[in-house]
């Protein structure tokens, strides 16, 4: 069945009474692909660490609680999210262990090589242009830091039921390409669980 577009730009951005709904329902329905995500991130404890799209705020969580002595930061073009994700994770955002941004991932605010580490999930397909994200990924990564992108596939049986004027799917080997072209290496993609697809990548010095 085809996601109505008023849901899927709900999706993409979260706001209101509604995209607080939606923002409930994904991290349920999210939850196993964004653990899986996670673990191929393999976070250490004192890793500096951004996730790009957190939404709802629950892997922000578990990403501070293995970054235990480290630091998380978040950036989420849904202003929102940001309200709802500071309300979550309140108590860490007063200690600063985490730190909360609205803005967008193509002119990311932070310095060059800043984090041990970036993590974004399913955000992969509401870029306008995805060598522009790739490329900011790369600058705040320290020099063979890691990059973990999880999304679902064009070939994905599932990824019909999504407009297509909010949503757009990519292959495998395309994806490849947007973390090579963009000074990635060391490229790995892997299906962890159904439906989300993992790819892992380092900053090529």
């Amino acid at each position: 069945m085809r996601r109505p577009k008023f849901i899927a730009r709900q999706s993409r951005r979260p706001s209101g009474i509604l995209g607080r709904v939606i923002a409930w329902i994904m991290e349920r329905e999210t939850a196993a692909q964004n653990d899986a995500a996670l673990a191929a991130l393999a976070v250490r404890p004192g890793d500096r660490i951004l996730e790009i799209g957190f939404g709802h705020g629950r892997t922000l969580e578990r990403l501070a609680a293995a970054a235990s002595t480290g630091f998380v930061a978040g950036i989420d073009h849904a202003a929102d999210m940001v309200a709802t994700a500071e309300r979550r994770c309140r108590a860490l955002v007063r200690s600063g262990r985490i730190e909360l941004r609205a803005g967008d991932s193509r002119a990311l605010p932070y310095p060059d090589a800043s984090f041990d580490k970036v993590l974004t999930v399913h955000t992969l397909y509401f870029w306008c242009e995805p060598a522009a994200h790739f490329l900011e990924m790369r600058r705040v990564l320290k020099p063979s830091g890691a990059c973990v992108l999880g999304f679902r596939t064009k070939d994905d049986a599932n990824a019909a039921a999504f407009p297509d004027s909010v949503y757009t799917f990519y292959a495998r080997d395309e994806v490849r390409r947007f973390f090579e072209a963009a000074g990635f290496a060391a490229v790995d993609l892997s299906e962890p669980v159904a439906g989300l697809v993992v790819a892992r990548a380092v900053r090529r010095d």
